[in-house]
């Protein structure tokens, strides 16, 4: 499953960039977001190895990030493990003038171990798409102010 969008930012690209490459920023726009560890490589760069840790209510939740790519301001690309799902992002930035950047993203879950992620993805990708949309617009929001 693809989920694909865009979203204007009203702030200029290396404003934009600064605020996504650097995880302290990271719970000021995704909910349950407690903190990043490094565990391998050197942070931010290709090859880099992270555990990303959140917290849903009482749930808790861990990612694996992997760094694929790391061409910023234009261009970042990592891969996303949890014991239930893996997904790819990457993610482009564009000067629109010089106080407009877009962000363009593309997230690909491919896969979905346990059932019922499965089964929501298939009968309602919506619930996917919402929440990375919602992620989108609390960052936009994020920076702007």
């Amino acid at each position: 499953m693809k989920i694909k969008g865009s979203i204007d930012i009203k702030k200029p690209r290396d404003v934009v960039v600064h605020y996504f490459a650097d995880p302290k920023y990271l719970s000021n726009y995704q909910d349950g977001f407690i903190k990043k560890e490094l565990i391998s490589g050197e942070p931010g760069k290709e090859g880099a190895v992270s555990k990303m840790y959140y917290r849903y209510g009482k749930r808790e939740m861990e990612l694996i990030e992997t760094i694929t790519t790391n061409n910023l301001p234009d261009r970042f690309a990592a891969n996303y493990v949890h014991k239930q799902m893996e997904n790819t992002m990457v993610c482009t930035f564009t000067e629109i003038n010089d106080q407009l950047t877009r962000y363009n993203y593309e997230v690909h879950y491919t896969l979905i171990k346990w059932f019922m992620p499965k089964l929501m993805a298939l009968l309602f990708p919506s619930v996917y798409r919402k929440q990375i949309e919602k992620w989108m617009s609390q960052f936009k929001s994020f920076v702007e102010d």
